[in-house]
């Protein structure tokens, strides 16, 4: 009887443990759904259809009241952040993997605080917020006033509009946050438009590019100072920048240009320079510019407002503008506003029918003022003949190349072009800019350090003059007096200073 009686005591037994581990599933189960909603709103859930977690509309600008409907601007953000009743949204944010992005931010965030960067009575913005988890985070801290900002809304937590055109006041926010790079221009301004003086941004991205982007990324912020730049972890990157209480004076009144030491890494790219003079200049130097590495060939330029191209001594517009700029400059599908410096007026037709150019008829100089022009045409050619004009005429006549040349004196106006340069370009926009002056290169590039315009250009094509070697015979020219020797220290003391400058011919 004990072996027929013992195979149904085994049999209930094993019911017993399988019936009671269906219980368990089940409880957990229950408890699952409990916690976290149908199939803690995922996609794939077997008992529910995937459901739309945005009660407030589809999410877009115009679905919320304008400003001018409200009182104040905090009236309307405060509004908002009221709306925050949906339970599919208060179980979405007990979730384990919202929790933990969550968690993330408060970390950054408190270590923010404990620098001093931010306060809990900070009005806050986070640009680029997506779901809102740094909002939460920010509101979970102390910092109750703040708000999230995204193409796509996520109310209540996160508004939605252009990140290129905020719908906020200026110096609106003490404090704002981006973990989502934007290169144009016009992220960097809005965000600095609208934070208050002596707020402080904090932008995290993996996305930023070559260091040269960075640099320019950094840049588009005029009027706010670097707290700090570091890597965290491969490839991230964090910048921390905190607005000047008085407008930002780094590009003039004799302030220095300040170079970060990575904007230097396109110059360690650059071509070496030739360090010993030439027999034949005119023929070594052409041969050099097959060797120029351009800028945009190392780096993406996209993120800048405007793209200038500035020739200062231009002569014809075939001489550079048309053949050298227009053909080979690489210009990453880029159209240049194009500025033609010219005092020579026998040149002064050719622009006369060119769309795109615009000529400015004057001498670049240090200071506003009437000069005497030289130049140098060939014996027996009318004074309009087309030359080689410079400022300071030394001679009437000199012997050049084997040929007689006669140097006509004009008078013609000269402008401050560093002055010019500040008020028509700013660190926003890339600028290229090629310098052949006969010999005022000398005077212009210290007076551009002087007041700083020099830091608004990003690629120097220059033609140093110096007392050459002639092509007719074993003498050095007597037109001008400065050495190879100076010429090469005016380069290399342009690219120890961070502008990626260019032997020209």
């Amino acid at each position: 009887m004990s072996k027929t009686g013992g195979k149904p005591t085994k049999r209930r037994f094993l019911v017993r443990i399988l019936a009671f581990g269906v219980a368990i599933v089940l409880l957990r189960f229950v408890y699952v759904i409990a916690q976290n909603g149908a199939c803690g709103g995922q996609s794939n859930c077997f008992l529910y259809a995937a459901q739309e977690l945005n009660p407030f509309g589809n999410g877009a600008l115009e679905d919320y009241p304008p400003r001018h409907a409200f009182k104040s601007q905090e009236e309307y953000i405060q509004l908002k952040l009221n709306k925050t009743v949906d339970p599919d949204l208060l179980r979405l944010w007990t979730t384990k993997e919202w929790r933990r992005k969550v968690e993330a931010f408060t970390v950054l965030f408190q270590g923010l605080m404990a620098e001093g960067l931010l306060s809990s009575e900070a009005k806050a913005l986070c640009v680029g917020a997506k779901e809102g988890h740094e909002v939460l985070a920010l509101k979970e801290i102390g910092v109750s006033d703040a708000v999230g900002f995204d193409p796509v809304a996520s109310p209540p937590l996160v508004m939605g509009g252009d990140l290129h055109k905020q719908p906020f006041e200026d110096n609106t926010f003490d404090f704002e946050f981006s973990g989502a790079f934007d290169p144009a221009a016009n992220f960097a301004s809005e965000i600095e438009r609208t934070l208050k003086p002596g707020g402080v941004a904090v932008i995290h991205s993996e996305s930023f590019g070559d260091m040269y982007s960075i640099d320019s990324f950094i840049h588009s912020f005029n009027n706010c100072n670097i707290v700090r730049f570091k890597e965290k972890g491969e490839g991230f990157l964090e910048i921390v920048l905190k607005k000047s209480v008085n407008k930002n004076t780094d590009t003039g009144g004799g302030a220095k240009c300040s170079v970060p030491a990575w904007n230097k890494a396109a110059i360690d790219q650059a071509e070496v320079l030739i360090e010993e003079e030439p027999l034949k200049p005119w023929i070594t130097l052409k041969r050099n510019v097959k060797n120029i590495k351009y800028l945009p060939s190392m780096a993406d330029i996209g993120n800048r407002r405007k793209y200038v191209y500035v020739d200062v001594g231009a002569r014809s517009y075939g001489s550079s503008i048309g053949s050298w700029f227009k053909k080979k400059y690489p210009k990453q599908n880029h159209e240049f506003d194009i500025y033609a410096i010219e005092a020579d007026r026998a040149f002064y037709g050719d622009y006369e029918k060119r769309k795109g150019v615009k000529l400015l008829p004057y001498a670049a100089w240090v200071r506003n003022e009437t000069l005497s022009f030289e130049i140098n045409r060939d014996a027996g050619s009318s004074v309009e003949s087309k030359g080689m004009g410079r400022i300071q005429p030394k001679i009437p006549t000199a012997i050049i190349n084997g040929s007689e040349k006669i140097s006509s004196v004009v008078t013609v106006q000269g402008f401050d072009f560093a002055e010019w340069l500040k008020n028509t370009v700013s660190r926003q926009d890339f600028v290229v800019m090629k310098m052949d002056v006969e010999g005022a290169e000398f005077d212009l590039l210290p007076r551009m350090f002087e007041t700083g315009a020099i830091c608004l250009i990003d690629e120097l094509f220059l033609e140093c003059h110096y007392n050459r070697w002639q092509r007719c015979c074993p003498e050095r020219t007597p037109k001008y007096q400065k050495t190879y020797g100076e010429c090469l220290n005016l380069f290399n003391s342009l690219r120890n200073n961070g502008v990626l400058v260019h032997q020209w011919w």
